[in-house]
C-alpha cells in the first residue's frame, strides 16, 4: 500500500491542476465577471467540492425541452398580440417610458394594454379572502399559481372557494413550486384536499430524476398569481399559506410576513393568465382550449380618468435574458424626481448598484424599505453588505420592525409609474427564479402605493450612516463572505 500511494498522491495532484485549468476555460463562458469569479474562487479554494456544485447548480438555465415549450409560448402571444393596440394615450408617454414598453414586450412578448383598473391590498388575511370572494363569482375558469401553496386554517377558505367552484362545473387549476411547497409543514394534507375537492393541479420545476424530471435544483419558479374567468387577476408578493408560514423556527421567534398583492381588472388580465398558460403547458404538455384564446380585446376596459397602461413582464431561466434586470434598470435610470424600492431580499448585481448610487448622484430622492431582522441567515447578511455604500451614496434606508418581515416587492419612481409582483431585487430573482412583474403607469395607482411606502415609514425606523458604522466588525466580516457566496449562480 505504501508504495502505491506515491501513485494515488500524483493522481490527485494532476486531477487538482486539470480541474483548476478546466475551470478557466468552463466557468467565464456566458458568465457576468462576479460569478465568474466567485465560482473560480471556490473551484481553486475547494477544487472537488467546488466542481461537484458547479456541476449540480453551475448551469442557470432551463432544459432544451421547457426552453422550446416557452419559445413557442412566446410564439403564439406574439401572433396573437400582432396589430393590437389597446393604448389610447400613447403620445403623452415621455419618450423613455414608450422605450422601456418595446424592451419588455421585446423580452417577454407581452405588450403594454390601457383601459385598466388596479387596488392595493396589504392586509395578510384581506388579501385571501379577496381572492377568495373572486372565486366564488366564477362562471368559467379559475387559474391559480403560487410558489407556496398550503392548505391551512389561514387558506381553508381559499380552498372552501375553490371546491365550490368546481361544484358549480367551473373548471379551477392549480400550479406550485415543487421544492418550496414540498417543504412546509402539511404538505400531503394539501396535495390530499386538492384531490378531494377535484382541481387539477401540477407542480412546477420538480426535481426527480428517477421520473426524468431534473434541472438545476435551486432553479425554482416564483411566481404568485391568480386569475378569475379572464376578467379579474390578483398578482404580488404574497404565497398561499399562513402568514408565519406555519414553520417552527418562525413561530418560535414570533414572525409573521407582511404583503402587498394587487387586484387588477381590464385588458391586461388576459397577459397574466397567459404567464399561467405558459407555465401549465411547461409543466404538463397541454395546451388550455378555450381561455388560451382570450384576448386583451375580448374583455371589457375602464373608460375613466383613472384608467391605468399595465404590462405583464415575465422573467426567469426559461428566457434568454434577465428580463427584470433590465425592466429595474431601465426604470431606476430613468427616473427624474424619486425612486422607492421595497425587496425583502436586497442583494443587487453591480449594474443595478451603480444605477441606484447614480440616482442618488443626480440629485434624486432615493428610499429603500427592508426588515429590520431576516429569516433567511446568508441572504440578510449579504444584503446587509450594501447598506455602507447606500447610505454613503444618500439612500434613505428604513428598517420594517421585528416580528415582520416585509415580504413585498414594489418599486415606484417619480409620481406615475410603479412596478409590483413577485420578483426581488437580488441575483436569485434575476437569472434564477421565474418571476412576473406588473408595470403600471398611472397617478392613482402610484398615489395608492405611497400611502403603503408611508405606512412602512410609520411603522419602522430610518437607518443612519452613524449607527451602521458601529455594529461590530463581526457582523460585518459575516455580511463580506455571505455578499461573497451570493454570486454563485
Amino acid at each position: 500500500m505504501s508504495e502505491q500511494f506515491p501513485i494515488i498522491a500524483g493522481i490527485v495532484v494532476v486531477l487538482d491542476f486539470a480541474i483548476r485549468i478546466a475551470a478557466l476555460f468552463i466557468v467565464p463562458r456566458g458568465r457576468k465577471p462576479t460569478a465568474a469569479m466567485a465560482w473560480l474562487l471556490a473551484i481553486f479554494l475547494i477544487p472537488f467540492v467546488g466542481i461537484i456544485l458547479f456541476l449540480l447548480i453551475g448551469n442557470s438555465k432551463l432544459p432544451k425541452k421547457r426552453r422550446e415549450r416557452q419559445d413557442e409560448l412566446n410564439r403564439i402571444i406574439k401572433e396573437k398580440a400582432e396589430g393590437v393596440d389597446l393604448v389610447t394615450d400613447r403620445s403623452t408617454w415621455p419618450d423613455w417610458f414608450a422605450a422601456l414598453v418595446r424592451q419588455n414586450q421585446d423580452l417577454g412578448a407581452l405588450p403594454a394594454v390601457g383601459g385598466n383598473t388596479a387596488s392595493l391590498i396589504g392586509d395578510y388575511e384581506a388579501s385571501i379572502d379577496a381572492m377568495a370572494d373572486e372565486i366564488d363569482t366564477a362562471a368559467r375558469f379559475v387559474n391559480v399559481e403560487f410558489y407556496i401553496a398550503s392548505f391551512d386554517a389561514t387558506t381553508k377558505g381559499f380552498f372552501g372557494a375553490m371546491e365550490r367552484a368546481v361544484q358549480r362545473g367551473v373548471q379551477v387549476r392549480l400550479l406550485m413550486d415543487f421544492i418550496a411547497s414540498r417543504n412546509v409543514a402539511g404538505h400531503e394534507e394539501t396535495v390530499a384536499e386538492l384531490d378531494r375537492i377535484g382541481v387539477p393541479w401540477s407542480y412546477m420545476l420538480p426535481v426527480r430524476p428517477f421520473k426524468r424530471q431534473y434541472q438545476r435544483p435551486d432553479l425554482r419558479n416564483h411566481r404568485k398569481l391568480l386569475v378569475v374567468d379572464g376578467h379579474v387577476g390578483f398578482m404580488g408578493s404574497q404565497n398561499l399559506i399562513d402568514r408565519t408560514y406555519n414553520a417552527p423556527k418562525n413561530l418560535k421567534r414570533g414572525l409573521k410576513w407582511q404583503e402587498l398583492v394587487t387586484r387588477v381588472t381590464g385588458p391586461i388580465v388576459p397577459a397574466i393568465n397567459g404567464v399561467f398558460l405558459s407555465d401549465w403547458y411547461t409543466e404538463t404538455g397541454e395546451l388550455l382550449g378555450d381561455e388560451a384564446h382570450l384576448r386583451a380585446v375580448d374583455v371589457p376596459a375602464e373608460t375613466s380618468d383613472r384608467a391605468l397602461v399595465c404590462q405583464v413582464v415575465p422573467s426567469g431561466p426559461g428566457y434568454d435574458d434577465e428580463n427584470n434586470l433590465r425592466h429595474f434598470l431601465t426604470l431606476v435610470t430613468s427616473a427624474q424626481r424619486k425612486v422607492i424600492i421595497t425587496s425583502p431580499y436586497f442583494v443587487p448585481d453591480e449594474a443595478m448598484m451603480y444605477a441606484i448610487t447614480s440616482a442618488c448622484k443626480r440629485g434624486l430622492d432615493v428610499q429603500l424599505f427592508v426588515s429590520e431582522i431576516g429569516d433567511q441567515g446568508s441572504v440578510w447578511h449579504a444584503q446587509r453588505s450594501y447598506y455602507e455604500p447606500l447610505l454613503r451614496a444618500g439612500v434613505q434606508i428604513w428598517l420594517y420592525p421585528a416580528p415582520f418581515i416585509l415580504h413585498s416587492k414594489h418599486l415606484s419612481i417619480d409620481e406615475e409609474v410603479a412596478v409590483i409582483g413577485s420578483s426581488n431585487m437580488d441575483i436569485r430573482s434575476f437569472a434564477l427564479n421565474a418571476e412576473v412583474t406588473l408595470l403600471v403607469r398611472g397617478r392613482s395607482f402610484v398615489e395608492q402605493m405611497r400611502a403603503v411606502e408611508q405606512g412602512y415609514r410609520d411603522a419602522g425606523r430610518r437607518l443612519t450612516l452613524e449607527e451602521w458604522e458601529k455594529e461590530p466588525a463581526s457582523a460585518t466580516f459575516l455580511d463580506g463572505v455571505a455578499r461573497l457566496t451570493s454570486a454563485l449562480q
